[in-house]
């Protein structure tokens, strides 16, 4: 669990401090970004090994945010766990196209939120796994292309 690096995204700046704190006692390494607009850049410079994401922003959609990040070489791997007050029902699947691997309800405890991170962290590493095994024995990744058209659609719409 040491140094692994946490960028968290909300413009609520005392949720922020909280979760920073309780993250750093529990021995990350956080990083807040306050502004959306500025969330990606971040992402990209620190390389972080998750990044929680709130998704009701007045400056910029959550989900579109994810889907960014998800199309940028250096941001597409990173997990991305999602959190909210209040989401519809039709917020699911979106999340799952937009690249989120979790969801968290806020408010939720501290043990929440660190079992999310070590449970996305695992689930990377198997992932990367996988698709390593796939490239040493050339399977092709033509289902990928029509995927990503589809993904782009549906989370600019939210």
């Amino acid at each position: 669990m040491k140094n692994r690096k946490i960028v968290i995204i909300d413009e609520d700046k005392k949720f922020l401090g909280e979760l920073e704190e309780v993250l750093t006692a529990s021995g990350y390494s956080p990083v807040v970004v306050n502004d959306a607009f500025s969330a990606v850049d971040i992402v990209v410079q620190r390389k972080p090994d998750v990044i929680l994401l709130e998704l009701k922003m007045s400056s910029k959609n959550g989900f579109e945010l994810a889907n960014e990040m998800t199309r940028v070489f250096e941001t597409q791997r990173i997990p991305i766990i999602a959190m909210a007050s209040f989401l519809k029902d039709e917020s699911f699947p979106l999340m799952n196209l937009c690249g989120i691997k979790r969801y968290l309800k806020k408010p939720f405890h501290p043990l929440d939120v660190i079992s999310a991170i070590e449970d996305v962290i695992q689930g990377s590493r198997q992932l990367e796994e996988r698709v390593e095994e796939r490239r040493r024995y050339g399977y092709p990744n033509e289902v990928e292309n029509v995927y990503t058209i589809k993904k782009e659609e549906l989370c600019s719409r939210n």
